[in-house]
């Protein structure tokens, strides 16, 4: 066996890969220019320019669905400012941080943590007192005359995981700075994230919004070629599977970033393949793939309610090709109580009906049953392999045996 391995990664290396330079389809990639943002890019850089003369800019809020260019678009007007700003002495520093990734913004303490680190400083990742760090963190950020533009990413997460009162604590840090500004620049997919915010952290963060519609198929085909000549060889990719790829993305709200990955993927698969060229087959098997791994991961990721709901109907579903949200939520309740869970109200579990909607999971939709109300007629929407690997990861996740 493992010579069979080693001639099999000899052989690998002596192919000819699909692929020119595969980076070009990731999502680190920094193309040289940004096209459909163009206005958008310029709106931001209005806004962010004053820190070019060391003044402090409004904080801006960026908001958008998955794979609009936000992210991206921040990154590429961070990178032209420091150009500058080395160019010509600037004292202007810009600190990038996620807020999705594990171990980032789970709590107070770790997200000033990893900011203490970003300005060059380490702390224990726990033990020490929140009024020190924050004194380490204020220390630093005025050690030295400094505009400092900080990036928060999915900024919806710390409200999420913390609570309003971190947003607040940093919108209020310029009054303590004597040397120093900060600008607070936030990025979020949530459109109403904005709304649920304390009025005193609203008013302070969002100073200036600006929102990046999703991309139409035409967008995301001229984006797909650009990408796909820096990634590919010369005629690798069958005509059609760039149109059929930009279709797939803009079904799903505009999102480029899945419009690439779906590329790379499919180009993945025909080289393990052997095949010399990328055409639909192809494609479609990436985009079975892509949507089996998101609903996977997504399902993994929720709370055990919301996963007791989920396997509820995948315990009805095949005796029933449609089915009502009592029916559901009394499946849900025999779940809870064999499992030792607590029960959420009806109106709860027809919130999570609307979020597995939203994930694509299951089809609802409402209808009137008279004088009995409203209720939702659910169909379940997923391939038959996804649902048997759906079935035994909820499984796991509640222990059921």
């Amino acid at each position: 066996m493992v010579m069979e391995i080693h001639n099999f990664f000899e052989s690998y290396l002596k192919q000819d890969s699909i692929f020119l330079d595969k980076a070009v389809l990731t999502s680190t990639y920094m193309p040289e220019n940004i096209i459909y943002r163009e206005e958008q890019i310029q709106e931001v850089a209005n806004i962010l320019a004053p820190a070019l003369r060391v003044e402090k800019p409004s904080n801006v809020f960026i908001y958008g669905k998955t794979g609009t260019g936000k992210t991206i678009s921040i990154k590429y007007i961070l990178r032209s400012m420091s150009v500058i700003a080395e160019k010509n002495n600037i004292p202007l520093r810009s600190l990038y941080i996620n807020c999705k990734l594990k171990r980032v913004a789970d709590t107070e303490y770790r997200l000033l943590a990893r900011l203490i680190h970003e300005l060059g400083k380490e702390v224990p990742p726990t033990g020490l007192p929140t009024d020190e760090i924050y004194s380490t963190f204020y220390s630093l950020l005025d050690s030295q005359r400094q505009l400092v533009l900080l990036v928060l990413d999915e900024i919806d997460q710390v409200t999420k995981k913390i609570g309003d009162e971190m947003l607040y604590n940093l919108t209020r840090i310029n009054s303590e700075l004597k040397q120093s500004q900060i600008c607070i620049v936030g990025i979020s997919n949530n459109l109403i994230f904005s709304e649920n915010l304390d009025p005193r952290v609203k008013s302070s963060l969002s100073e200036e919004e600006i929102i990046f519609p999703p991309y139409n198929a035409i967008q995301i085909k001229d984006i797909l070629e650009k990408r796909a000549a820096g990634a590919f060889h010369e005629k690798v990719i069958q005509a059609g599977v760039v149109e059929k790829c930009a279709a797939y993305a803009a079904r799903e709200h505009g999102d480029a970033r899945r419009a690439i990955d779906l590329l790379r993927i499919a180009g993945e698969l025909a080289e393990r393949s052997g095949s010399k060229i990328v055409d639909i087959s192809h494609l479609d098997e990436a985009e079975k793939k892509v949507e089996s791994d998101k609903i996977l991961h997504a399902t993994k990721h929720q709370p055990k309610q919301f996963q007791s709901v989920l396997y509820g109907i995948l315990l009805i579903s095949p005796q029933r090709r449609s089915f009502f949200t009592g029916e559901v939520y009394e499946m849900y309740k025999k779940i809870c109580l064999k499992q030792k869970f607590n029960v959420l109200t009806q109106r709860r579990v027809s919130d999570i009906l609307a979020e597995l909607d939203m994930l694509g999971i299951i089809n609802a939709k409402i209808i009137s049953k008279g004088r009995y109300g409203r209720t939702r007629e659910i169909f379940l929407s997923l391939d038959e392999n996804i649902i048997i690997k759906l079935k035994e990861l909820l499984e796991k996740a509640l222990q059921i045996k």
